[in-house]
C-alpha cells in the first residue's frame, strides 16, 4: 500500500521536472484566448483589471526593495549600459538581418513585422517578474527596464523612421501615451511603494508567496488579453499553415540569438550571476504593452495588421521561453559571490 501510494508523488515530481506548471498555464491562457470569443465589454474590464494588476506589481515591487537597491541599480552604468545596448542596437541590428533572409519565404509583410518587433522598448512587468523568479538583480531589472520604455519613446521611432522609411506613416508622429503609461502605471506605483517601503517593507519581504502570486497572475492576464484582443480583430484569419511555422521559427532564431547574446555578452564582461540574468531577460525581450501603440502611431493601418501578427507571436513565445528560462535558474544554486560584483 505505502509503495503504490508513493508512485504517484514520485511520477508528479518527475513531470514537474521537466514541465513548468506556469508554463501550462500561459498555454492553457494563450489556448483560451485562441478558442473562447470575449465580448469587447469583458475585455474592457479584463484591460481594466490588467492594468490595476501591473499597478500592484510595481507598488510591492517598490515597497520589498530597499531605497539602497534602487540607488545601486541606477548608478551601474555597466548594466544599464549594456541593457540599452542590447536592446537598440543589438536587436536591430539582428532583426534587420533577419527579416531580409525571411522576406523571400513569407513576403515583406511578415518580414517588416519582425523588423519592428526588433525595434522596440524591452518588455516591463513580465521581464522584472520572470528576473524575480529567476534571482536575478529585481532593481536593475526594474530600472533598466523602465529607462529601457523612456528611451524608447525616442529611440523608437528614430529607429523605426531610418530603418523602416518606407512604410513609416505620412507624419512620423509617436504619441505620448506610451511614456504616460510607463510614468503612471510603472513609475507612480514604484515611487509610491518606495515611499511606504520603510514602514511595509518588511512585511512585504515576509510575504514573499504574495509579489509571486501577483508576478505570474500578471503574466497570465497580460497573456489573455493580448490573444483574445487578437481573436477579435481577427488578425489569425489570413495566416496560412506555411506562414505562421517561419514566423515562429523566425521569432524563436531572433529570440535565441538575443538570449544568448545578452547571457554570454554578460560574462564576458565579467558582470555578477545576478545581473547577467538581469541583462538576459531584459535585454533580451521585447515589449508588447508599449510595442503596440508605438506601432500604431507610427504605421499606416496597412501595415499595423501585419506587424502585430510577429509582436504578438514573439511576445507569447518570448514568455513560454523565459518562464522555463527563470525557473531553471531559480533553482540552480546560487555562488557565494553573486551580487558582489564578481563573476
Amino acid at each position: 500500500m505505502t509503495r503504490r501510494s508513493g508512485r504517484p508523488s514520485s511520477l508528479w515530481r518527475g513531470v514537474r521536472q521537466w514541465v513548468d506548471p506556469f508554463v501550462v498555464a500561459i498555454v492553457l491562457a494563450l489556448l483560451i484566448g485562441v478558442v473562447v470569443p470575449v465580448p469587447d465589454d469583458v475585455r474592457g474590464v479584463l484591460d481594466v483589471v490588467t492594468d490595476v494588476a501591473i499597478a500592484l506589481l510595481f507598488l510591492l515591487y517598490g515597497a520589498r526593495l530597499p531605497t539602497r537597491e534602487i540607488w545601486r541599480s541606477l548608478t551601474n552604468w555597466r548594466l544599464q549600459g549594456s541593457l540599452l545596448v542590447a536592446t537598440f542596437v543589438a536587436f536591430p541590428l539582428a532583426g534587420l538581418a533577419l527579416s531580409a533572409a525571411v522576406g523571400p519565404l513569407v513576403g515583406q509583410g511578415i518580414a517588416v513585422g519582425l523588423l519592428c518587433v526588433s525595434l522596440l522598448p524591452s518588455t516591463v512587468n513580465s521581464a522584472v517578474a520572470f528576473t524575480s523568479v529567476a534571482r536575478g538583480d529585481v532593481a536593475g531589472a526594474i530600472c533598466g527596464a523602465t529607462v529601457s520604455n523612456v528611451v524608447g519613446m525616442v529611440a523608437t521611432p528614430l529607429l523605426v523612421l531610418g530603418l523602416m522609411s518606407g512604410v513609416v506613416a505620412g507624419d512620423g508622429a509617436v504619441g505620448v501615451d506610451g511614456l504616460q503609461t510607463v510614468l503612471l502605471q510603472l513609475l507612480a506605483p514604484l515611487v509610491l511603494g518606495q515611499l511606504l517601503q520603510p514602514w511595509v517593507g518588511g512585511l512585504v519581504r515576509r510575504h514573499k508567496a504574495v509579489t509571486t502570486a501577483v508576478d505570474r497572475g500578471t503574466i497570465l492576464l497580460i497573456v489573455f488579453t493580448a490573444i483574445s484582443g487578437a481573436t477579435a480583430e481577427g488578425i489569425w484569419a489570413d495566416m496560412t499553415v506555411w506562414v505562421v511555422l517561419v514566423l515562429v521559427g523566425s521569432a524563436g532564431v531572433l529570440l535565441g540569438v538575443m538570449l544568448a547574446a545578452t547571457w554570454w555578452g554578460g560574462r564576458a564582461l565579467g558582470m555578477p550571476r545576478d545581473q547577467r540574468v538581469t541583462l538576459l531577460l531584459v535585454g533580451g525581450m521585447k515589449s508588447l504593452a508599449t510595442g503596440l501603440p508605438m506601432a500604431s502611431a507610427l504605421l499606416p493601418a496597412a501595415t499595423l495588421a501585419v506587424v502585430v501578427v510577429p509582436l504578438v507571436v514573439f511576445h507569447q513565445l518570448q514568455l513560454v521561453v523565459c518562464s522555463v528560462l527563470a525557473r531553471r535558474l531559480g533553482q540552480e544554486p546560487v555562488p557565494a559571490e553573486a551580487g558582489s560584483g564578481r563573476d
